[in-house]
């Protein structure tokens, strides 16, 4: 055997035996992408585990100014919200990357910043009811973010309701259904009206 065939042989075994090993690489590689899925499955999870108690503290914000949760039962009701959505944030902060030169969150920073986050949900100020509205809370300050956003809905359907019982022309001589002045027939019994 010449030195050629060495080396060719040689060169051969390097492929081969790279050939075999590489199951192992990528197990290993499988591994750690795996463990990364889990890390950002767990992270996303806690995301809209803290929006779910963003929302459920509007609701809380909301129920307290209707006044339909009683006033002694709102503050613990929202130190427990409270408490659990820091307890989240916590672990989200577990998760974000923190720079070098910068100090950790402080652990009671965690409510303020839940605060901060429940404020910039509110994007208006308070609202009143607008003229001839009439506000659901009898008239009280709701803010916009919690408002019904059928507040314009409702205002139609009550100026076409008003408008309707404007036009009424009387009620039909056979069943006493109220009727409009177009109406040529009785919209429940169908009787013809006079004209």
């Amino acid at each position: 055997m010449d030195i050629g065939s060495i080396l060719l042989i040689l060169a051969l075994f390097v492929l081969v035996a790279f050939f075999i090993s590489q199951p192992f690489f990528d197990r290993r590689r499988a591994a750690g992408n795996l463990q990364e899925n889990t890390r950002e499955h767990e992270r996303s999870g806690l995301l809209a585990e803290r929006d779910r108690v963003l929302n459920a503290l509007q609701e809380l914000d909301f129920d307290n100014a209707l006044e339909k949760i009683p006033a002694e039962d709102y503050p613990a009701q929202r130190a427990r919200l409270l408490q659990y959505g820091s307890e989240i944030l916590r672990k989200l902060d577990e998760f974000a990357p923190q720079p070098a030169g910068d100090k950790p969150l402080l652990a009671t920073n965690a409510e303020n910043r839940l605060e901060a986050s429940l404020a910039a949900r509110r994007t208006d100020g308070p609202r009143l009811a607008g003229p001839g509205q009439v506000s659901p809370n009898g008239g009280k300050v709701v803010p916009a973010s919690v408002a019904a956003p059928d507040d314009n809905l409702e205002v139609l359907l009550a100026n076409r309701r008003r408008s309707r019982q404007e036009e009424a022309a009387g009620f039909c001589p056979k069943c006493g259904t109220a009727i409009q002045k177009t109406d040529r027939f009785c919209p429940k019994c169908g009787a013809r009206l006079a004209s």
